[in-house]
């Protein structure tokens, strides 16, 4: 029998060191001890295990083991070590074990990284900070113990200490109107306003600033090893602020550029309440719907052993006796009126709809519903109220080819009920290329390069694309490129464009475009790149991998070719497959050129 020793609970680099070697060694999980420091010496335990022999192959593992095993690591079964070690050794001879589900340890193991993630859940929901003053010498005036060991500062920009940023960072509480007696008593607590108001329910009255000498404190009890893992979650969130977490067996403490981590604290070192807690209360009280009231599902997400550190727990009694008495109120008084939709004038220069002979100015013309423009049946005798034209788009496209392109660009700028989200991206990004090209793709839509930049397939992806056409024998002035989507769908994350997928109503919302733009470049053959394009030629969706290097033909009857979009190869992770898919992208490319060549 074999002892190893880890110097923390959640050890997982030791751990994963002392298990490679062991597993190198040929040492079963049966005859290994484990314990952490500190812990009481196990009573079979033995010597620490041998070296592994020169020369042996280190272990490999399936990629989901590492997270698994982090996971299952903070755990607070004693076991888990043991555990981990099995399901490691076993992985050597049975690379698929983890897709057992049935299997005792796999399902164990699964089961103790549910429980974690529930905690962790918990934690980010239930840490409530109090403010705790800081004397002159720096020393906390409440008695937090001393941390005794700082870890790596994460990858987080210590932000400026400004009021506003406090504010955005300590959104959870906010100001309303119909609290206002609780919210005077708060701020002669308060030692100054915001210079900038943060905006609240029912009003903007300022949140007073914390005092620069001030830490916020928080305990909390978690049901396992979780603190060390997530304090990095609190130090992005709360970075602005000096603030600790206290926990029955450590604590984190973030001074704005690196956390550091303590032993234990009790209840009684962190403070009961502050002023800012009228406040939170009264926010809660206006948030909650009695309509939806859940008192089973309240419980099972809000377990009662949180209660005591929640200071809105209080409230949720009186709440839910009034809950019945605030219903009858809301049905009585009916539904409010929805808002109007205002009109965005981005894409609406001001003159006209795209549909032939409707304009705002035009005799006749109406606004049937917010955004969208009608004729009135008499202003066209020849057209029965309520039809729909086949297509959005004008039926008299210019000869001239470039005009006709640019006549359609025109027309999409004109679109007053273009999708809201567009208003965020530079530009729409149309099409490039010959007319009557031998090949005519079409991709998802512009990315962030292609926005900024007004052309399509310029940035990562396109660049793939041009160096495969080469590949594949086709001349850059054979083809002609456009996106599905014309304008860059994304979600502003910081200073990156993090890029969002076009769902089926952005996809159905410019096919109209997009027909008309194959009627104007009228190629020998369309490929479709990925599945938004395949969706939109297709008029249905189809899966990419199935229908990949079929000839297949549209509602118009017009051949289109499915292949992959060449920014699902620079997802890949493996070079080995990346390269493997390349290869079968160009031989996709070459062929769909074939066939296009047949047809001529």
């Amino acid at each position: 029998m074999y002892s190893v020793s880890l110097d923390l609970p959640d050890d997982f680099e030791g751990w994963r060191v002392a298990a490679r070697s062991l597993v190198m060694a040929g040492i079963p999980p049966e005859e290994v001890a484990w314990r952490v420091d500190g812990e009481p010496v196990p009573l079979f335990g033995g010597p620490p295990p041998p070296e592994p022999p020169p020369g042996i192959e280190a272990p490999r593992v399936p990629r989901d083991f590492p997270n698994l095993a982090r996971l299952v690591i903070r755990h607070r079964d004693p076991v888990r070590f043991t555990l981990l070690h099995s399901l490691l050794h076993r992985l050597q001879a049975d690379r698929g074990l983890l897709e057992v589900a049935t299997d005792a340890d796999v399902a164990r193991a699964e089961a103790m990284a549910r429980a974690v993630r529930r905690d962790a859940h918990k934690m980010h929901a239930f840490v409530r900070f109090r403010e705790v003053r800081v004397e002159d010498d720096g020393a906390l005036s409440a008695p937090i113990r001393e941390a005794v060991r700082a870890e790596r500062a994460p990858n987080v920009p210590a932000a400026p200490r400004n009021a506003k940023a406090v504010a955005l960072a300590l959104r959870d509480m906010g100001a309303l109107d119909d609290a206002a007696p609780m919210l005077d008593a708060a701020e002669e607590q308060a030692p100054a306003p915001l210079t900038d108001p943060m905006p609240s329910v029912a009003s903007a009255t300022p949140f007073p600033a914390p005092d620069p000498n001030t830490r916020f404190v928080a305990w909390f009890e978690p049901e396992h090893h979780i603190l060390r893992a997530e304090a990095d979650f609190f130090a992005r969130r709360f970075a602005s602020l000096r603030w600790s977490i206290l926990t029955p067996t450590v604590s984190a403490h973030w001074d704005g550029e690196v956390i550091r981590f303590g032993p234990g604290a009790r209840r009684a070192d962190a403070p009961a309440e502050d002023a800012a807690e009228t406040m939170w209360r009264a926010y809660f009280a206006a948030i909650f719907n009695p309509a939806r009231l859940k008192p089973e599902a309240m419980r099972a997400e809000m377990p009662k052993k949180y209660w005591r550190n929640l200071p809105e727990a209080r409230d949720i009694p009186r709440l839910i006796q009034d809950a019945p008495k605030r219903v009858a109120e809301m049905i009585a008084a009916g539904a409010a009126e929805p808002a109007p939709r205002r009109q965005r004038a981005l894409h609406v220069p001001g003159a006209s709809l795209s549909a032939p002979g409707a304009s705002l100015s035009a005799p006749g013309a109406s606004l049937s519903a917010p955004g969208i423009i009608s004729a009135k049946p008499d202003s066209d005798p020849g057209v029965e109220a309520g039809a729909m034209p086949d297509s959005l788009l004008p039926l008299d496209t210019p000869a001239d080819y470039a005009e006709a392109l640019a006549a359609l660009r025109r027309d999409l700028l004109d679109r007053n009920d273009i999708p809201a989200w567009t208003a965020n991206s530079t530009q729409p990004v149309m099409g490039e290329g010959p007319q009557h090209p031998l090949l005519m793709f079409i991709g998802e839509q512009p990315g962030d390069e292609e926005d900024i930049q007004g052309h399509p397939f310029v940035g990562p992806a396109g660049r793939l694309w041009n160096r495969a056409l080469g590949e594949a024998g086709v001349a850059r002035d054979e083809a002609y490129v456009t996106n599905a989507v014309k304008h860059f769908k994304f979600t502003p994350t910081g200073k990156r464009r993090l890029h969002q997928s076009p769902d089926a109503g952005d996809i159905t919302w410019y096919r109209p475009f997009l027909q008309r733009e194959i009627e104007i470049v009228q190629p020998r053959l369309i490929v479709t790149l990925g599945a938004t394009a395949l969706r939109a030629v297709s008029g249905r969706a189809m899966p990419v991998t199935k229908m990949r290097g079929s000839l297949l033909r549209n509602t118009d009857g017009r051949p289109f070719y499915p292949t992959v979009h060449p920014s699902y190869l620079l997802r890949l992770p493996d070079e080995a497959a990346k390269a493997r898919e390349y290869d079968r992208f160009v031989e996709d490319l070459g062929q769909a050129a074939a066939t296009a060549r047949g047809m001529g």
